[in-house]
């Protein structure tokens, strides 16, 4: 199970009742952050989920509406009293990004580590108090190690926007269920099996023992992805593809506004709910509003009309994804 908040909904400038454009993911206790634009600390002071248990700022671009609320979000957090590190992952320009940051926030409690422009996927670990990542280990062995720990992998794409930019998948593993007639039939000691469950590879008395020898067959996991800003280019319906969830921009609802959207590479209503068709998710919401679009739900039958089950994001809307099936 994953829980989902709608920090900010809108684009370009911050209004009375919508913030800008930031996304917070729970999962087992921590947290993920996309994007935090101007806003994103009071609708999460309203949202009440705290500070202090983000691990990971996954961050699109650098124009304003989705960055300026992070040097003060950093501060909170470090307020706070956290001391375990956290994660910045975001395009080509980061390490600049960060080091102009750092003039308004130069102490913190805490280390950042910034991944920028990440060409593979990253594994996530969730600990008691702290997220690991995993990125390009040459060791096979300990590849395989690090897949067999993770509980999340974290992929981007690049976008086609008027800076770099890039879109974010969050695909979450489901641990297969135990098989008691396995385990015996694999003459797994007992007191290995709630370790080998927890995908730890055991070595017991000479032999190496694996998850794989009391565990079923894979279970389908979840798939969320998150795209704005950008035009609708074709790499992004096979990075979306069969998504639970899929968030993508909709800066402007109505058709007639097509040019806006080629011009300001962005898209429209009608062009998220196409991807979404052609992608094959399960569901499409979207947001990043325009200021000048002060009723999103007057259009939304241009996405709807496209791809049935859509529906609109609003500042501080709350969901919550379960894996399907057994």
């Amino acid at each position: 199970m994953l829980d989902l908040a709608f920090l900010g909904c809108g684009g370009t400038m911050p209004m009375p009742e919508r913030f800008l454009a930031s996304m917070l993911l729970k999962y087992n206790g921590r947290k993920i952050l996309i994007d935090c634009g101007e806003g994103t600390q009071v609708s999460m002071r309203k949202l009440g989920w705290g500070f202090k248990s983000i691990d990971i700022i996954c961050i699109t671009h650098f124009h304003g509406d989705h960055i300026l609320g992070l040097p003060g979000l950093l501060a909170t957090i470090s307020n706070s009293g956290r001391e375990e590190p956290i994660y910045i992952i975001g395009p080509i320009g980061l390490y600049e990004v960060m080091d102009g940051l750092k003039v308004v926030i130069p102490y913190l409690a805490f280390e950042v580590f910034i991944i920028e422009n990440p060409k593979d996927s990253i594994l996530v670990d969730f600990e008691k108090d702290k997220a690991v990542l995993f990125q390009n280990d040459k060791n096979t062995s300990a590849k395989e190690e690090q897949q067999l720990k993770a509980q999340l992998e974290i992929s981007t794409s690049e976008l086609d926007h008027s800076s770099p930019c890039i879109g974010y998948s969050f695909c979450i593993k489901r641990s297969p269920k135990f098989d008691v007639e396995k385990a015996i039939e694999n003459q797994v000691p007992k007191v290995l099996w709630s370790k080998l469950q927890k995908n730890e590879l055991q070595d017991f008395e000479g032999k190496t023992y694996t998850p794989s020898m009391v565990l079923a067959e894979e279970r389908k996991g979840m798939k969320i992805s998150y795209i704005t800003d950008t035009r609708p280019i074709e790499s992004i319906r096979g990075f979306v593809e069969g998504s639970d969830l899929f968030v993508c921009e909709g800066t402007y609802g109505a058709d007639e506004d097509i040019e806006k959207a080629m011009k300001n590479k962005h898209m429209t209503f009608r062009e998220s709910a196409t991807i979404a068709k052609e992608a094959n998710v399960d569901e499409l919401i979207i947001t990043h509003y325009s200021p000048a679009m002060m009723n999103p739900g007057e259009y939304i039958e241009n996405a709807a009309n496209i791809f049935k089950n859509s529906s609109l994001a609003y500042d501080g809307a709350v969901k919550t994804i379960n894996f399907k099936g057994n």
